[in-house]
C-alpha cells in the first residue's frame, strides 16, 4: 500500500505523516498527566495531616511526662534543702527553724524532728532525725536525714 516515494522519519520508523500524528497524541497525553500531577490529592493531604497529628500528640504526651518529672525533682530538692536546714539550725543554735519561717521558706512542706540520745560509742551525742515530706502531683515525696550532734549537758559544763 505504501508507495516507493514515502519518506520515513528517523526517530519512529513510521511515515512522516503518521509520526506527526503520533507525536501530537503523546503531547496531549503528557498534557493530561502533567495537569493531574500538578496538585495534591485530598487523600495525600489527609494522610499528611494524620501523621502530623500523631507526631504532635506524641510530643505533647512526652512533654507532659517531662513536666511531671521536673515537678517531682523540684519537690524532692526542696525537701532535701528543708531537712538539711533544720539539721544545721539544730547543730548551730540548738533549736529548729521556727514554724512561721519554715512555712515562709518552704510552703507546702511538712517537717518533723526527732531527737534521741546516742548509745554505745555515740554516748554524749544526740541523734537528730529530720523527715521532710511534700506532695508532687500524685506522688508523695519523703526525705529523711539524720546526724549526730554534740549536746552540751548542764551537768558536764561545770567540770
Amino acid at each position: 500500500l505504501m508507495s516507493a516515494d514515502t519518506r520515513y522519519s528517523t526517530d519512529c520508523r513510521l511515515p512522516i505523516a503518521d509520526c506527526r500524528l503520533r507525536g501530537n497524541r503523546k503531547s496531549r497525553i503528557e498534557k493530561r498527566k502533567s495537569a493531574s500531577q500538578r496538585g495534591f490529592l485530598m487523600t495525600e493531604i489527609i494522610v499528611a495531616l494524620a501523621v502530623l497529628g500523631i507526631l504532635l500528640a506524641g510530643l505533647g504526651v512526652s512533654l507532659a511526662g517531662f513536666a511531671r518529672f521536673n515537678r517531682y525533682q523540684l519537690t524532692r530538692q526542696q525537701c532535701i534543702a528543708a531537712a538539711q536546714a533544720q539539721i544545721e539550725s539544730i547543730a548551730a543554735t540548738g533549736q529548729p527553724i521556727p514554724d512561721q519561717d519554715f512555712t515562709r521558706l518552704w510552703p507546702g512542706l511538712t517537717v518533723s524532728v526527732r531527737e534521741t540520745p546516742g548509745a554505745g560509742q555515740w554516748q554524749g551525742l544526740a541523734l537528730v532525725e529530720v523527715a521532710a515530706s511534700a506532695k508532687s502531683h500524685r506522688k508523695n515525696v519523703e526525705i529523711q536525714l539524720s546526724r549526730y550532734i554534740r549536746r552540751n549537758n548542764p551537768s558536764s559544763e561545770g567540770k
